[in-house]
Formats: structure tokens, sequence, C-alpha cells
């Protein structure tokens, strides 16, 4: 699979952003999919993931109640909707895809295939 995500950009704390990601290659609405973010110094980490119907998502305590993660299985895209950003979101996003088919639940530690990442930069 091949994932592109875009949308990253510089906003000022407060502000909003939604990034998206195309996926292309296999069946898009068959794989859970999610977001990771990369903070510059530090590792990976988790940031939202929704399942492959879309009817369940799940979000790192970081960003519940202000990110909200979507899709549209029609158009192969997730989103990424960031709402409230602070200077600590700062990173590169990453949309990721999980390798298994239709997998019931949502498991942070499955996604195997990433995107080259938007860069979003929060000031203060």
């Amino acid at each position: 699979v091949q994932l592109q995500a875009f949308g990253g950009g510089l906003v000022q704390a407060g502000g909003s952003l939604r990034l998206s990601c195309v996926a292309s290659g296999r069946t898009f609405s068959n794989y859970n999919m999610g977001w990771f973010r990369q903070a510059p110094g530090k590792g990976r980490e988790f940031v939202a993931a929704i399942r492959w119907g879309g009817l369940r998502t799940d979000y790192a305590d970081f960003v519940k109640g202000r990110f909200t993660i979507s899709r549209d299985n029609a158009k192969n895209i997730v989103y990424l909707q960031m709402n409230n950003l602070q200077p600590e979101d700062t990173a590169v996003y990453y949309c990721a895809a999980d390798n298994l088919v239709r997998r019931v639940t949502l498991d942070r530690g499955a996604f195997r295939s990433w995107g080259q990442g938007t860069l979003v930069t929060v000031s203060s």
C-alpha cells in the first residue's frame, strides 16, 4: 500500500488543521488506519486510529477532545481534524495502515505500512 499524507503547516496556538492521507495499492476499506507523530528529538507516538468500517476509533489521551479521526472509504482517504493545537503538538505526522484484513480490534502496534509524513508546526 502507498500512503501520502498532506495538510501540515504552520499554525498559531489555538488554531486548527486538517490532515489528509490518500491510500492506494490495495482495498482501503478493508484495513484499519492510524495517525502517529514524531516530535523533534523524540520517538514516534500513537495519535489516533480508526477501524476499517469507520465505526470505532481510538485516541491517545493527550488528543482526546481536540482531534478527530475519520475516513472516506469511497475516496480512500483518512483524515485527522486537529483543533485547539498547542506548541507541544509540533511534530511530523504520519499516517499508517494495518497489515491485517478487517482486524476486529484497533491494535496500536499493528500498523506496518507508513506514509512519508507531513510537518505540523504550532507557534505560541
